[in-house]
C-alpha cells in the first residue's frame, strides 16, 4: 500500500519558540514542516521544497514580509500563502490580500483558526491545480492524439501512462527512436501525477560534456573550481517533489551514472564541492534511443543503474510501423498550421497521400509535423499536392547528383564554368541524409559515419534545411 504525500508547508518567524511549537504542531497534524527564520531564508528554501503552503510572518530581521510574498509569489503563483500578523495590524493584513495572500492570522495565533485556514489553503491550492490541468488538457499543443494516436501498441503505451502516473515512487525509461515523442510522454506522466503542480525539468545528456552536465545536474558551491563564483542549484533540487526528465541517458558517462544511481537509490546528493547531503523526492523519467541492454553487455552502461531505471519500461515504435496513424496525424498538423498560418489546406491529393505512406519518416512524428508546417507555410491550398513534400522530390534530386559529378568530369569542362558551391553543397547534402538514415537520424552517430565535430554536422544540415530543424537541437 503506497504511502500517501504529506502536503508540505513552509513556516517563516524569526522567533524561535513560535517556530518550534507551530513546527511540532504541524508534524502531529501530518503535514510535512520546512522552517526558515529569515526572508532570505525563506525565498531559498521556497525554491528548495516548492511546498503546498506557506506560512509568513510579516516581521521579518532583513525583510518585510510583503517583499517576501511578492518575491514568492513572482515565482510560484499558485502557492497559497498565509500571513502571520501582529494584533491590530489588520491594515498591513489587507495589503497582503490585495498582493495574493490567500488569508491571514493575527497573533497571539488561535490554534484551531490556523488549522482550518491551513486546511482550507491547501483545499484552494488542490483546486488551482486541478483548474490548470483543465487547461492543459484544452491545450491543441499538447495531447494523447499527437503523440499516440490509434494503434493497439500505442493505446498499451496510454494504458502504461495512466497507470505509472498513479505511483509516486516509480521510475521509467522511454525507449524508441529520435522523433517518436519520447519528451511528450515523460510529460504526460508529470502532468497526470500528483507531482502535476511541482516542477518538470528536463536535459539532454547527449548536449553538453560530462563535467557540465555533473554540474546542471548536481548543482555546486561557491569555489567547487575556478568560475564558481556562487552557488548554484542543479536539477536534482530545482526538480524537488517534482519530476525530472533525462533524456538520451545513453549518453551519459559512467562516473555520473555512479552519482546518479546514489540518488534513485537513496534520494540524496551532495552539490560539487559541498560536505553536506541534500534530500529530495524527485520521479526520474529516462529516455533513450539506444540499445542500453547492449550498452550494458559492452560495458558502456552500468547494469545496476540499467535496472534501477527500466521499472517500467515503455517502447514507443517508430511512425513506419504506425502507417494507420500517419494519416491522422497529417490531418491533426494541418489543421494546427492552418490556423497558426491562416491557411486553407483542407484535401490531400492522392499522389501526396500515397507519397505520405510510402515515406520511411526516419524522423519519426517531428519530421512528419515539420513538413507539413513548411508545406503549409510556404505553399497555397486547398490541396496538398505530391510536388509540395519536400521528401517526394528529394531522392530524385539526389539520384541525379551522380549522372552530374560523371558528365563534368568526362569531359572538359564548359568555359562558362560550373556552379562550384552548388555542386559542392548538393554532394555534402546527399552525404549527409545518406549517413543520418544509416543512423537512424542519430546525431552523434552521423557525426560518427562523417568523421565530423557534432556542432559542425548540426550546423551544416541546418544550413541545408534537412529533415527536422528541431532534430539539430535535440534527438529525443
Amino acid at each position: 500500500m503506497e504511502t500517501p504525500v504529506k502536503s508540505v508547508i513552509l513556516l517563516v518567524d524569526d522567533q524561535d519558540t513560535i517556530r518550534f511549537f507551530l513546527e511540532k504542531t504541524l508534524k502531529q497534524e501530518g503535514y510535512e514542516a520546512v522552517t526558515a527564520r529569515t526572508g532570505a531564508e525563506a525565498i531559498e528554501k521556497a525554491r528548495a521544497v516548492v511546498p503546498d503552503l506557506v506560512l509568513l510572518d510579516l516581521k521579518l530581521p532583513d525583510m518585510d514580509g510583503l517583499e517576501v510574498l511578492r518575491r514568492i509569489k513572482e515565482v510560484f503563483p499558485e502557492i497559497g500563502v498565509v500571513m502571520i500578523t501582529a494584533f491590530g495590524d489588520i491594515e498591513t493584513a489587507v495589503m497582503a490580500m490585495k498582493n495574493g495572500a490567500y488569508d491571514f492570522v493575527s497573533k497571539p495565533i488561535n490554534l484551531e483558526q490556523l488549522l482550518m485556514v491551513i486546511r482550507k489553503g491547501l483545499d484552494s491550492e488542490r483546486l488551482n491545480r486541478e483548474v490548470l490541468e483543465l487547461k492543459r488538457q484544452m491545450d491543441p499543443d499538447v495531447g494523447f492524439d499527437y503523440i499516440l494516436g490509434e494503434t493497439g501498441a500505442m493505446k498499451r503505451v496510454y494504458d502504461i501512462v495512466q497507470q505509472v502516473a498513479k505511483s509516486d515512487t516509480t521510475t521509467v525509461l522511454i525507449e524508441g527512436e529520435s522523433g517518436v515523442g519520447k519528451e511528450m510522454v515523460a510529460r504526460l506522466i508529470h502532468r497526470y501525477s500528483n507531482r502535476a503542480n511541482k516542477p518538470f525539468m528536463d536535459i539532454n545528456c547527449a548536449s553538453l560534456p560530462e563535467q557540465l552536465l555533473e554540474s546542471e545536474l548536481f548543482g555546486y558551491e561557491k569555489g567547487a573550481f575556478t568560475d564558481a563564483k556562487n552557488q548554484k542549484q542543479g536539477l536534482l533540487e530545482l526538480a524537488n517533489r517534482g519530476s525530472l526528465f533525462l533524456d538520451e541517458i545513453g549518453e551519459m558517462s559512467l562516473t555520473i551514472q555512479v552519482k546518479l544511481l546514489r540518488v534513485l537509490e537513496r534520494m540524496e546528493f551532495r552539490r560539487l564541492g559541498g560536505t553536506s547531503d541534500i534530500h529530495v523526492s524527485v520521479r526520474v523519467i529516462s529516455a533513450t534511443n539506444r540499445d542500453l541492454q547492449r550498452e550494458v553487455e559492452e560495458g558502456r552502461f552500468r547494469a545496476d543503474l540499467f535496472y534501477r531505471l527500466k521499472v517500467v519500461p515503455l517502447y514507443i515504435p517508430p511512425l513506419r510501423e504506425r502507417k494507420e496513424d500517419l494519416l491522422k496525424f497529417v490531418n491533426y498538423f494541418i489543421n494546427m498550421f492552418n490556423t497558426k498560418f491562416n491557411k486553407n489546406f483542407n484535401t490531400i491529393a492522392d499522389d501526396a497521400r500515397h507519397a505520405l505512406l510510402s515515406y520511411p519518416w526516419p524522423g519519426n512524428i517531428r519530421e512528419l509535423k515539420n513538413v507539413i508546417e513548411r508545406v503549409v507555410l510556404l505553399e497555397n491550398g486547398p490541396v496538398m499536392k505530391r510536388e509540395m513534400l519536400p521528401f517526394a522530390t528529394q531522392r530524385s534530386d539526389e539520384g541525379s547528383l551522380g549522372r552530374r559529378i560523371d558528365a563534368i568530369l568526362s569531359a572538359p569542362l564548359p568555359q562558362e564554368g560550373v556552379d562550384f558551391e552548388a555542386l559542392v553543397g548538393d554532394f555534402e547534402r546527399a552525404l549527409i541524409v545518406k549517413a543520418s538514415e544509416e543512423s537512424g537520424w542519430n546525431q552523434s552517430k552521423t557525426a560518427r559515419l562523417l568523421n565530423v565535430k557534432r556542432d559542425k554536422l548540426r550546423y551544416r544540415m541546418k544550413s541545408f534545411n534537412i529533415g527536422d530543424e528541431t532534430e539539430v537541437e535535440t534527438t529525443t
